[in-house]
């Protein structure tokens, strides 16, 4: 049950050191149900080279915590490949990566990188952790736990060396990075817009010469927007109960695609289930009403229309249709659990649906999800 989940809102800034040259800093980030985790890479040098190795440092570390390495042997692995790079003299990449779980316990582990500001409320603070040698270099591993509005601001050292040996003897410096910090949160600067005024900052101090790429990553915690959308009828009768049980058990919005999957559920709540006759629409079908459910829409159809809407200007919009209210929804949502069941829709097969270009639910559900992932946003599939 998603009750109280914790969405981690990650916001980035980066200047490059020369204008219209790919960044050497990679910010990569990962999310699934059990955590959200974000990798900073700072490739050695600028430019094209060191990004590439960010990239390939940053992939790896995604790889190896992709099947099913620990956060600590994924980083120390990826570290021995770097430390071997370095020993032949070819480019490698300085990493930090913090991985956040759902109650907020964090870790953080730095390779070569300056250490991340804690911030909560109108304070920020150097983070300090313990330094391990992994038998080839030492790495340093911080943990904390992070409530809802406090935040984790990590950079690459094109900020804490600006202005070295000009404005400061040995740069800004983690010191003046949290100075700064203290003094945007005291004049009531949002977490949001912290990232751009580092940047600029960083890059105010660097002067007419910007002496390395600028990168400055933030995660900040929050009560998250959760939406649970409902689409097919499971594909075995039996089942109705158990998965209905557990999508109204989760907390959130509830939608419902779908007339079959409605009369399922209308018989689940012992609720009516009426369709909205003030609505008409020669293209859009119209939403049904179901005590319980935020909002109830047919399937295919409406459906394919969300698909096809994505990418419109919202000006264009009818707000009162069902498909606007939907991609709404889930669009506005940070966690996004699907129930999706497996019965076959007879309808589907049709003609008339290829005819129209219409996508059975089994091919555009995945569309959507890819969508929605594009967008940063965390799915949870349950099939039935």
């Amino acid at each position: 049950m998603a009750m109280g989940y914790l969405h981690i809102e990650i916001e980035v800034s980066q200047k490059s050191k020369k204008p219209g040259h790919p960044s050497g800093d990679v910010v990569k980030i990962l999310r699934t149900e059990q955590h959200t985790t974000l990798i900073l890479c700072d490739g050695l040098g600028s430019g094209v080279r060191a990004n590439i190795f960010a990239e390939m440092a940053a992939s790896r570390l995604n790889e190896l915590l992709g099947t099913g390495f620990s956060l600590r042997k994924a980083f120390t692995n990826t570290v021995v490949t770097m430390e071997d790079a370095k020993r032949a003299d070819l480019p490698y990449s300085a990493i930090t990566i913090i991985r956040v779980l759902n109650d907020g316990l964090t870790t953080i582990l730095s390779y070569e990188t300056p250490l991340p500001v804690f911030l909560s409320g109108k304070t920020a603070y150097p983070l300090k952790g313990r330094i391990y040698n992994n038998g080839t270099a030492f790495i340093t591993e911080i943990n904390c736990v992070l409530n809802r509005g406090e935040g984790i601001l990590a950079v690459t050292d094109g900020v804490t060396q600006a202005g070295i040996g000009k404005s400061f003897t040995h740069g800004w410096e983690v010191g003046g990075l949290t100075a700064h910090l203290n003094h945007l949160l005291k004049k009531g600067e949002s977490f949001k817009h912290l990232p751009d005024l580092v940047r600029d900052e960083a890059v105010t101090h660097w002067g007419e010469k910007q002496g390395d790429d600028v990168t400055v990553a933030l995660g900040f915690a929050r009560k998250g927007r959760i939406v649970n959308v409902f689409t097919g009828p499971p594909a075995d009768p039996s089942q109705d109960d158990e998965a209905f049980e557990s999508f109204f058990a989760n907390s959130g919005v509830k939608i419902i695609c779908g007339a079959s999957t409605a009369k399922i559920a209308a018989r689940f709540l012992n609720k009516p289930l009426s369709v909205n006759e003030d609505f008409s629409d020669t293209i859009t079908p119209p939403d049904y009403e179901i005590e319980g459910v935020d909002l109830v829409t047919e399937g295919a159809v409406t459906l394919n229309q969300v698909y096809n809407i994505w990418d419109e200007d919202s000006r264009k919009l009818d707000a009162d249709n069902p498909v606007t209210v939907l991609y709404s929804l889930v669009t506005a949502a940070d966690r996004i659990n699907f129930f999706i069941g497996s019965a076959k829709n007879p309808a589907s097969d049709d003609i008339s649906f290829a005819q129209m270009g219409i996508l059975g639910r089994e091919k555009i559900i995945p569309l959507i999800i890819a969508r929605l992932k594009e967008e940063g946003k965390l799915v949870v599939e349950k099939r039935y």
